[in-house]
C-alpha cells in the first residue's frame, strides 16, 4: 500500500497495513494543523482562523467509513467549537495544555486501545499523544522532534489539506477509498 501523497520524512516506518485499517478514532490538534497556524484578531478583540474545505470533506468521508474523529487543543475558540459542530466532531477538547491527560480520558471513555487511534499534531505539546498512538502523522512545517516520533507527514502544509492527506492514507488501508471516488465524494 502506498503511504498517499508525498514522500515522508516521517522519524519511523509507516505501521503495517492492519494497524492502519484498525484505526477507530482520529484525533487532530487545531492550530498548526487544521489551520495554518496564524490566528487573526479584529480591534473588537474578536479571533479568526481558516479551515480548508478538502480537509472538512476528508472528515465527512472518515465519519461515512464509520470513524470517530475529535479535537484537542491547547487553545480555546468560539470559531473552533462551531467547526467542530459544522464537522459533527465526536471529541472537541479546547484549551487543554496537557494532552496526555485528555487523551487518556478518552480511551478510558471509550474503552479503546491507544494502538486503534491516529492523531496529527505538529508541536511538543503533541508528542505524548503522538508517542502512543497507533498512527502518528504531522504536518510539513511540525516541529523536528515531532516528525522523529511520527510515521508519516503530509505533503500539503497545515491548513491547506494535510489532514485530508492523513485520512485518505486511513480510508485506503481500510479499503474505503475506491468507493468514495466511484460515488464522487457523495453518501
Amino acid at each position: 500500500m502506498s503511504p498517499g501523497p508525498g514522500p515522508s520524512t516521517a522519524g519511523r516506518p509507516l505501521p503495517d497495513i492492519s494497524v492502519l485499517a484498525a484505526v477507530q478514532l482520529l484525533l487532530l490538534d487545531v492550530d498548526g494543523v487544521l489551520t495554518d497556524g496564524r490566528i487573526w484578531f479584529d480591534p473588537s478583540g474578536a479571533e479568526y482562523k481558516s479551515f480548508h474545505v478538502q480537509d472538512a470533506a476528508g472528515i465527512f468521508y472518515w465519519h461515512r467509513a464509520g470513524g470517530r474523529s475529535g479535537f484537542v487543543s491547547g487553545r480555546g475558540a468560539e470559531t473552533v467549537a462551531r467547526r467542530a459542530k459544522e464537522l459533527g466532531v465526536h471529541e472537541v477538547w479546547l484549551g487543554r495544555v496537557d494532552k496526555a491527560a485528555v487523551f487518556a480520558d478518552i480511551l478510558r471513555r471509550l474503552q479503546l486501545p491507544a494502538a486503534q487511534v491516529a492523531y496529527v499534531g505538529d508541536d511538543l505539546l503533541d508528542l505524548q499523544i503522538l508517542r502512543q498512538v497507533g498512527f502518528a502523522a504531522t504536518v510539513p512545517e511540525g516541529r523536528r522532534e515531532v516528525k522523529t516520533v511520527c510515521h508519516y507527514v503530509a505533503e500539503r502544509p497545515a491548513g491547506f489539506g494535510a489532514v485530508r492527506d492523513v485520512i485518505e492514507v486511513l480510508l485506503r488501508a481500510r479499503g474505503a477509498w475506491d468507493a468514495i471516488v466511484a460515488k464522487e465524494g457523495l453518501p
